[in-house]
């Protein structure tokens, strides 16, 4: 198995965890590189569900070791909570994870630093309200960042924490955030302890295990769409979603990266407010919505759900370099007489083929379809390609012959065996 990155290549909620999960079993690493837990990956085994927020996607499987890398913020709760869950479901985490020395932590003003910023806007950016962005803007402010080194240098991140809550002080009680210091350098003095046999440096680790020829799996979080630069700015999350933070969020070169899996659903769906050229129309949106469980496993959030966008696609396959794409949640258009793919936008009685810089340009975007004919017909039960309706396999081939990538993974259902492998190599 060539060193692979998996990311979203849509709005985020692509299944990514599932298709990193369907992987792990031939991985010896999976290293999450970016995001915290406002992420969401859900895995079904057997009639067992697991939702990772924080963790990666890879501990199912005994034989793998886990990363999470410098690029992710990191909330102690929730990563003790998910371990202490999956202890107590009979999955041993042990040594199986390290955690980056340099990643910096989420802190509860963080939290409240995050209402505070969607209360003073006039923009509703629909964010998790994890601490995420204000958590990212303390990294790059440089005086307020605290990292993981500096947690288990207690004394150090006592003086880190007193200078926070001075500086963030008349925002807290704004709000009526009030943090009891006593108690969190309690909680905290508890959390170091119990971090402290995880934590490593990751790049070394990474950089160790490559020249070692183990076989990784990069997982992403969120989606290309979401991206702080590429993505629909401002309705975006607060670190690079897009292949580039693989090396900056793991500390490898770019030589490290053989394959870029992008991830799509067969359709699209996107959480919160900003543009969505082809949302589909409320009754459709509702009935897509309910056969694919279109609510967020972060959030429990009702996701809108839209007509494939290869516009926006093929702006992800640049953008990412993608070697190949997994098409997932085919299952759900099964029904349909009829499946629409928007190929252009009209815009102001221009045909637009590119993805759209601008916010209020998208606005203005139309979508120009292109209809295909439904397979009418369930997929769930399939397993090879070749047994998939003649309607469906033209589907898949429009979409890899409008993107000039070839389709590898097609699922048809959230359970790891649901999984259709187009190209063997892969695995």
């Amino acid at each position: 198995m060539a060193n692979t990155v998996i990311l979203g290549a849509q709005w985020g909620d692509e299944s990514k965890g599932g298709t990193t999960d369907f992987l792990a079993e031939n991985a010896d690493i999976v290293a999450r590189y970016q995001g915290g837990d406002n992420a969401g990956h859900t895995i079904v085994v057997g009639k067992k569900k697991f939702v990772f927020h924080l963790l990666p996607s890879g501990l199912l499987y005994p034989h793998t070791t886990n990363v999470i890398g410098n690029g992710v913020v990191i909330n102690l709760e929730t990563l003790f909570d998910e371990i202490d869950d999956l202890q107590a479901g009979g999955i041993e985490v042990g040594d199986r994870l390290k955690v980056s020395s340099r990643a910096h932590l989420i802190l509860p003003y963080h939290k409240v630093m995050e209402s505070w910023d969607d209360l003073g806007s006039s923009l509703k950016l629909g964010t998790t309200s994890r601490g995420i962005g204000p958590t990212y803007s303390d990294k790059m402010n440089r005086h307020a960042g605290i990292r993981v080194a500096d947690l288990l240098e207690f004394d150090l991140f006592q003086k880190k924490l007193d200078f926070n809550l001075g500086a963030k002080g008349y925002i807290l009680d704004q709000i009526g955030g009030e943090i009891d210091r006593t108690a969190l350098l309690e909680e905290y003095h508890g959390y170091s302890q119990r971090l402290a046999p995880y934590v490593v440096d990751t790049s070394e680790f990474m950089n160790n295990v490559l020249k070692a020829g183990k076989r990784i799996l990069y997982e992403g979080a969120q989606g290309t769409m979401l991206d702080i630069d590429f993505g629909t700015y401002p309705y975006v999350t607060s670190s690079n979603t897009t292949v580039g933070a693989v090396c900056t969020g793991l500390g490898v070169g770019p030589q490290a990266i053989d394959r870029v899996l992008g991830v799509s659903k067969a359709y699209v769906t996107r959480v919160g407010s900003g543009p969505f050229p082809t949302e589909m129309p409320p009754d459709l949106d509702e009935e897509i919505r309910h056969i694919g469980n279109e609510y967020g496993a972060t959030t429990q959030r009702a996701r809108r759900c839209g007509w494939l966008d290869l516009v926006a696609l093929r702006y992800a396959a640049q953008i990412n370099g993608f070697t190949d794409l997994v098409l997932t949640k085919f299952d759900v258009l099964d029904h349909l007489d009829e499946v629409q793919v928007c190929v252009a936008y009209q815009r102001r009685g221009e045909v637009v083929t590119a993805f759209p810089t601008s916010l209020h340009a998208l606005e203005e975007c139309e979508p120009v379809y292109e209809t295909l004919p439904g397979w009418k017909s369930p997929t769930v039960d399939v397993r090879k390609y070749e047994d998939l309706p003649e309607n469906a396999k033209r589907y898949n081939a429009y979409i890899s012959e409008f993107l000039d990538v070839p389709v590898t993974i097609l699922s048809v259902g959230p359970e790891r065996t649901q999984t259709i492998v187009c190209d063997e190599s892969i695995v």
